[in-house]
């Protein structure tokens, strides 16, 4: 019997930082897949998201209506969802699209040749939004990106059921 959690990772509106930091574990990956099994992520093949995940660590900010359908979908099927980074905390980066109108994005983007939304782009949102804004978060992991080291005490902990004090591991930004 497999008495292991489940582990998911996903990357939103975001620079792929967080994933990065998820990589940069090096050898404490294998550690960490002796407790869990990778059921989703950008870092594997598994292109449907599973029922009853266990924990779910998500990137980015919700910046599209892909990502709002998602982040949904995502929270439905999640046990602990963890907003991993400054992007999935407070919009960070992708925010600094908010002063402008879809149309005005759109129409810098394309040199003001096209000011209609192309139909193969997800649908932006009037603005980029942290995640908790949309559905409930569980843990909040700021950082940009979080360190190696601040992803594995957090992934460590949660598994093992203990509480983590973010401020003494990490700050926004760092």
């Amino acid at each position: 019997m497999n008495n292991k959690k489940t582990l998911a990772t996903v990357w939103l509106d975001g620079c792929s930082g967080c994933h990065m930091s998820i990589l940069d574990m090096d050898e404490r990956l294998l550690e960490l897949l002796t407790h869990v099994d990778l059921v989703y992520s950008p870092l594997v093949d598994n292109k449907t998201f599973p029922e009853n995940v266990d924990i779910t660590l998500v990137e980015g900010a919700v910046s599209s209506d892909e990502d709002l359908h998602k982040i949904k979908m995502i929270r439905e099927k999640t046990k602990i969802l963890v907003s991993l980074g400054d992007c999935a905390v407070t919009a960070n980066v992708p925010s600094m699209r908010n002063p402008l109108s879809v149309g005005a994005i759109l129409e810098r983007v394309s040199d003001g040749s096209v000011i209609r939304q192309p139909a193969d782009v997800p649908l932006l949102l009037a603005n980029a939004q942290p995640v908790h804004n949309y559905v409930k978060v569980d843990v909040f992991v700021p950082g940009c990106p979080p360190s190696a080291n601040v992803i594995h005490s957090i992934l460590m902990d949660l598994l093992s059921n203990r509480k983590t004090n973010i401020n003494k591991i990490t700050r926004f930004g760092a």
